[in-house]
């Protein structure tokens, strides 16, 4: 597979050192709009990751249809205005938005709007309620992001270690203090997707990103498959059962309301729907790839939005964290009135709490959340008027939120699995790609990266 990885990773250089993934995909789709005339494709998932592909192939002549269990498309990436402001019931923000993130790229050909989220415009409340100061805050950041730089500087990147034994080794006492196990919970397990207790250790901040402060897309993020979706053949809810590759030339993928065939399939469903093997392959998939699938992590991070007839809090204040118990419980708050008009608090639970979460009835997750707000505001916390839920590790279509490296896995792992299969099957998604796992650019990155394959073959 070596060379195979030399040549994905020289294609996405050449994509990210051009104008922009959006002119590179334009500029094909105008001087070889009937490169593939005559080569169908088959595409299982519509989130970005397929759409990219698809249009991608559609600009080059390609015979494409779509097919999504879900009635919408955007798979993880989709925008619910029904509070007044949108509500990222998936992907909630453009990570390291440069002009060379192909996510960032996408939101400027639809003209987005967006709002910078200031990390450091937050503050922060122990277990009790109270309000850090200024000291115990920079004490609690400088313990985790000493921890950080001691397994940059000291892990070996195949050690086997968790990153919850990485801290004990370093610094048991660190497991005992919430304020530092707040951070780790907030920042880390929310950033990843996964439990400190199941991260690896040496792999889960090796990963790459663009630069720039992160930016939610108040024009609505879903915007940016617009473009994209236009024009394509996209069945809608319809869940595939299984993809036979076994003919010597051509797929069949089977729904269950009908049978698609193509000269190719890109497979884009998510990672937790791989692991539970909903699709049955055929022939099965090789052994490296189901092994592959079965060792990486895939988490959740369930989001809360809360409406209010008043704001209890400060509205020029974007963040709050709040230590709580147990780890990722309600921990880390983002106030819409920084960016909107609407009285709107978005709570997150990480780790494996929001496992726990997303199981959870919508009013039972109220509640929850409700007690850690109490904590620090007390009777000031009102009754929400209006409220939206997240349920990523309940929804049958998806299983989870996003990959994570567990201890034992390698970045191959990850990448590996967006090889060509018997040059007819090609895995796509976040869970593709170790250097940009879990985003939306990545997820991109990899349908683009299946679709130059198969414009590849057919030149």
């Amino acid at each position: 597979m070596l060379n195979r990885n030399i040549n994905r990773r020289r294609f996405i250089k050449s994509v990210l050192l051009t104008s922009g993934v959006v002119a590179v995909a334009t500029r094909l789709g105008v001087t070889n709009a009937h490169a593939l005339e005559g080569t169908s494709v088959v595409i299982v998932g519509a989130g970005i990751a397929g759409l990219g592909a698809a249009n991608l192939l559609g600009k080059q002549g390609a015979s494409v249809t779509v097919v999504e269990a879900k009635p919408h498309i955007g798979g993880r990436l989709l925008t619910d205005w029904s509070m007044g402001a949108p509500f990222e019931v998936g992907a909630g923000w453009i990570h390291g938005p440069s002009s060379d993130n192909p996510t960032k790229q996408l939101a400027e050909a639809v003209g987005a709007k967006y709002a910078v989220t200031d990390d450091e415009n937050a503050v922060y409340f122990d277990v009790e309620g109270y309000e850090y100061d200024e000291d115990e805050v920079e004490r609690i950041i400088d313990a985790w992001e000493g921890v950080l730089d001691h397994i940059d500087n000291t892990y070996e990147v195949n050690d086997p270690r968790s990153l919850l034994q990485a801290i004990k080794d370093y610094r048991p006492a660190y497991l005992n203090d919430p304020g530092i196990m707040w951070a780790f919970s907030a920042f880390t397990e929310f950033s990843k997707g996964g439990a400190i207790e199941k991260l690896s250790a040496p792999l889960f901040n090796w990963d790459d990103a663009f630069e720039g402060a992160d930016v939610v897309v108040t024009s609505g993020y879903d915007e940016i498959l617009k473009p994209l979706a236009d024009g394509l053949d996209i069945k809608l809810s319809q869940t595939v059962l299984s993809i036979d590759y076994s003919a010597k030339e051509g797929v069949v993928v089977t729904t269950d309301k009908g049978t698609f065939t193509g000269d190719y399939c890109i497979c884009s469903v998510p990672l937790g729907v791989l692991k539970a093997n909903k699709i049955k392959f055929s022939p099965e998939l090789p052994k490296d790839y189901r092994n592959a699938i079965e060792a990486l992590g895939f988490g959740s991070v369930t989001k809360l939005a809360l409406k209010f007839d008043e704001p209890f809090w400060d509205i020029e204040t974007q963040y709050f964290g709040i230590t709580t118990e147990p780890k990722g419980r309600w921990n880390y708050w983002l106030n819409y009135r920084t960016f909107s008009d609407e009285n709107i608090l978005l709570g997150l639970s990480v780790g494996d709490y929001a496992l726990k979460a997303d199981r959870m009835s919508d009013e039972e997750m109220v509640e929850d959340a409700l007690d850690v707000l109490w904590n620090v505001w007390e009777d000031e916390v009102g009754e929400p008027i209006q409220i939206q839920a997240t349920h990523w590790a309940t929804d049958p279509e998806t299983l989870g939120a996003y990959s994570f490296p567990q201890p034992g896995n390698s970045k191959s792992d990850f990448d590996d699995l967006g090889d060509p299969i018997d040059g007819r099957l090609i895995l796509a998604g976040e869970h593709t790609i170790f250097d940009y796992a879990g985003t939306t650019h990545g997820a991109y990155m990899t349908g683009l990266r299946a679709a130059e394959f198969i414009i590849d073959e057919e030149s």
